[in-house]
């Protein structure tokens, strides 16, 4: 992969954020993606979000598998850790750097091919099991570094740029993500900042596994009349039931909305999520809810994007593992090694 670096000088006055970062310092390399590309928007908002939060680079682990949306990782948190792995397989490796070390903020960027098609099964596996992360798939419906094949998203009867229509079903990962237990579940237009910044902020400090499906559309291959994941689709086809924004505990806010017309949900780390419900019938705490209104929205041809579930009880798998409050990748060999009392303890308790 061919890295191409950012003038290191920058303008003297750029603001600065709570921990005296500008955002310049979240970005990464210069982008090889096609101009146009939703990919680089995502990437953009990520940017935008975690130097919103104040989130210090050096605490996230960001991993991807192989595809275009697998090389943006290297265009945002030039100083955090990174990692591309085989394709389909982000979901294992991320889950070795989450169990390893709890206090890093994890963020797994995939693509449609990757977790729809041959990395299916670690994306579900990944949601059971809870891993704290924000794990977003750039969703074009396509395989662009192949030439534009149909991915398993891609919309029954939509067309390729030859016309071709697609004869397939399509895998839809929000629906799954609902139906595997997810305690975020989001879907975002990538040309949609006003709306994804949030989500991404929402979902970073979320606890537990917070899935976002954002409608990226490919300019090379999936972008003309008859794709369903075309910039013009997507904006004439958008429903948003839900707005979310990130409120931060430090600041006192008063929010006046009309009766019926909002809730708040309290973060585990105490921020709280303030949403606006657009669909005064829509209930973002509804699991089952949210997976009957977008399969229904789905057959009338909508794209129902916003925060769609949130559980407000979530755990991650530190919780269900009931792991040391250390990191384990800090534990000594005092602590791994215990001593043959505690291991006979431990014999005993299995028999």
């Amino acid at each position: 992969m061919t890295f191409v670096l950012k003038p290191k000088t920058h303008h003297p006055k750029l603001p600065l954020n709570e921990i005296g970062l500008t955002r310049r310092d979240y970005e990464g390399s210069v982008s090889t993606l096609c101009a146009g590309c939703g990919h680089d928007s995502v990437s953009a908002a990520i940017v935008q979000a975690c130097s919103e939060l104040s989130l210090p680079p050096h605490r996230f682990a960001k991993v991807s598998g192989i595809g275009c949306s697998s090389k943006t990782p290297s265009y945002f948190l030039n100083k955090s850790h990174g990692f591309n792995s085989v394709h389909g397989r982000m979901p294992s490796v991320m889950t070795g750097a989450n169990l390893a070390n709890k206090e890093l903020y994890c963020v797994g960027v995939s693509g449609d091919g990757d977790s729809a098609s041959i990395g299916l099964g670690q994306f579900a596996h990944i949601v059971r099991r809870r891993i704290n992360m924000l794990y977003l798939v750039d969703n074009n419906g396509t395989y662009g570094l192949t030439k534009g094949q149909f991915s398993a998203t891609n919309d029954k009867g939509s067309t390729s740029k030859k016309g071709v229509p697609n004869l397939y079903e399509p895998i839809d990962l929000v629906s799954m993500a609902l139906q595997l237990g997810a305690s975020f579940v989001g879907r975002s237009f990538s040309g949609d900042k006003g709306q994804l910044v949030p989500l991404i902020k929402a979902g970073l400090k979320h606890k537990g596994i917070a899935f976002i499906d954002v409608i990226s559309p490919c300019v090379a291959f999936n972008n003309h009349e008859g794709s369903t994941k075309s910039y013009e689709f997507i904006r004439e086809h958008n429903l948003n039931v839900v707005d979310a924004d990130l409120i931060a505990p430090s600041s006192e806010i008063t929010i006046d909305y009309d009766e019926g017309t909002s809730t708040q949900v309290r973060m585990p780390d105490g921020s709280m999520l303030n949403l606006h419900k657009v669909d005064a019938d829509y209930d973002p705490y509804d699991r089952v809810g949210a997976l009957n209104y977008v399969q229904r929205q789905q057959e009338h041809g909508e794209v129902v994007t916003g925060l769609l579930y949130v559980d407000p009880e979530s755990s991650d798998c530190h919780d269900v593992l009931e792991t040391v409050n250390r990191p384990l990748n800090e534990l000594v060999e005092a602590d791994l090694c215990p001593g043959q009392e505690a291991l006979e303890q431990v014999n005993q308790s299995l028999r």
